[in-house]
């Protein structure tokens, strides 16, 4: 189905409006998969992003600053993300050796480990919507790339 049927639109102010919607659409679409998808392994997509940013950079700990800078989702809160995580047991605290007043989040051995059980689920995962071919994700890509370096005036940012 298209986005047409999916939302039960036939018209459009132009291509773009309906290019627009049906990115909108489609991410909401993924989310919600995604959602689906992270319950197995107690865990949300926000801290999933947060653990995989922390696996990137292990052994070195990261700060929350550099946490908000690489996560996905910038409306996330790093710092409660981090609590829930370190409740888990998947991420450890420490004082940062170079500034006192800053924490270090590293990610523990159990964090790890649930990266690897969940790196075994999520290719199976993925290759579940895979209906684009390599040339056709590359143009996506390129497209989706081009749609974000669009300025936006400061009033819409806003």
């Amino acid at each position: 189905m298209g986005i047409s049927e999916d939302i039960k639109q036939s018209h459009f102010k132009s291509e773009f409006n309906k290019a627009i919607v049906n990115i909108i659409y489609t991410n909401s679409w993924l989310n919600q998969s995604q959602v689906g998808f992270f319950k197995q392994f107690d865990v949300t997509t926000p801290q999933y992003n947060l653990l995989r940013i922390l696996r990137g950079q292990y052994p070195n700990p990261a700060t929350v600053n550099l946490l908000i800078e690489r996560m996905l989702d910038k409306s996330s809160n790093a710092s409660r993300i981090v609590d829930k995580l370190e409740a888990k047991g998947l991420v450890q605290r420490k004082q940062c050796s170079k500034d006192r007043r800053a924490v270090d989040v590293v990610i523990t051995q159990q964090g790890l480990d649930l990266l690897a059980e969940i790196d075994g689920e999520m290719e199976r995962w993925e290759n579940s919507f895979k209906n684009l071919s390599e040339e056709e994700c590359a143009t996506l890509n390129s497209l989706l790339d081009k749609m974000r370096v669009a300025p936006l005036s400061e009033e819409l940012q806003g």
